[in-house]
């Protein structure tokens, strides 16, 4: 009898992948979707959907308990959210819910795996170092200090087979954040905010697939890695790799600081009364202008034999082919 693998936040960019995953390793899948999700790219997934009710642990634990899952992979949340509030309701507080459920079933799940960011940890200020898998954080957005706080919650539930992956910047096919860098460049231009150096990292979405459903048989519980492809770049090396495969020859510039933050005050402003968020706001220039997002990932290798199979010119190109087979370059 295969195994049940509970995934959320199946419909988004890494949930599709890790659906893909889990299927490749045999596993049962339960993609658990909000109502309103669009799932026409699932569905040639041979999965169960599924809907969950995060504002009732009761409800959650009725859900674990029926299907019995023998793990979970807790991959929702929210990136862009107007408050501290929001981004925590979502992104700590229905973790903490769907965690005290699986911690309270009779037939205790086997691993529960909450996909957290580096963001929890936030940048360090200078190139010295390297961020490590227990470093003390210090984000810099509302989302890291709402990812640390889901972090901080799960901890602290007791009979949880726990493990946090906190991956960098993930790229891959069906991104869309990076996907604007990527676009930009096909156009013809490569853009920068101030001419300081940077030490940055990336995690090919597959790479992280692979890793996350292999956390669930090889992992102990109670264990929090940080995860990149084990390359420390320097700001130019993405722009450079995409124009290597596009053959494009974009114009580098590096804008003004004062000037993109200028920017980023007046898009709060102007969606202060909106509902969505704008892609450039001022919290968001704290993380395009931190000095190093560059991590030393040797635990995660030592204990789960983590190998990247991509390095960033075969994950980029993947990435790219993608998106002309797809029209979106």
């Amino acid at each position: 009898m295969r195994k049940k693998i509970l995934i959320t936040g199946a419909s988004g960019f890494v949930g599709y992948h890790l659906i893909a995953e889990a299927l490749q390793n045999g596993l049962e899948v339960y993609a658990a979707i909000r109502p309103n999700s669009k799932i026409e790219h699932l569905s040639h997934f041979n999965i169960n959907y599924i809907h969950l009710n995060y504002t009732s642990v009761e409800d959650l634990k009725k859900e674990i308990e029926g299907k019995k899952y023998n793990y979970i992979i807790h991959a929702a949340g929210i990136t862009k959210a107007k408050t501290l509030a929001d981004y925590n309701q979502i992104n700590a507080e229905f973790s903490r819910n769907l965690a005290l459920a699986a911690s309270q079933v009779s037939v205790p799940i086997e691993k529960f795996v909450l996909v957290s960011s580096l963001a929890a940890l936030g940048p360090i200020q200078d190139l010295s170092t390297l961020i490590q898998d227990n470093s003390i954080p210090n984000p810099v957005t509302s989302y890291g200090w709402s990812k640390l706080l889901a972090e901080q919650y799960l901890l602290e539930i007791p009979n949880l087979p726990l493990v946090i992956i906190r991956p960098t910047a993930v790229y891959g096919p069906r991104e869309h954040d990076l996907y604007v860098i990527f676009k930009a460049i096909n156009q013809g231009l490569d853009p920068y905010i101030g001419k300081f150096s940077q030490q940055l990292s990336f995690i090919y979405v597959k790479d992280l697939a692979k890793a996350l459903v292999k956390v669930l048989s090889i992992a102990s519980t109670n264990n929090m890695y940080n995860i990149t492809d084990g390359v420390v770049y320097n700001r130019y090396a993405l722009a450079d790799a995409a124009k290597s495969i596009l053959g494009k020859k974009a114009f580098r510039v590096h804008l003004p600081i004062f000037m993109v933050t200028g920017l980023a005050i007046l898009m709060d402003r102007w969606y202060s009364n909106r509902k969505d968020t704008p892609v450039l706001n001022k919290e968001k220039m704290n993380e395009l202008t931190a000095v190093n997002w560059a991590c030393d990932i040797s635990k995660i290798q030592r204990d789960l034999n983590f190998v990247p199979q991509y390095s960033l010119k075969e994950g980029v190109s993947e990435t790219l082919n993608w998106y002309k087979e797809s029209k979106w370059l």
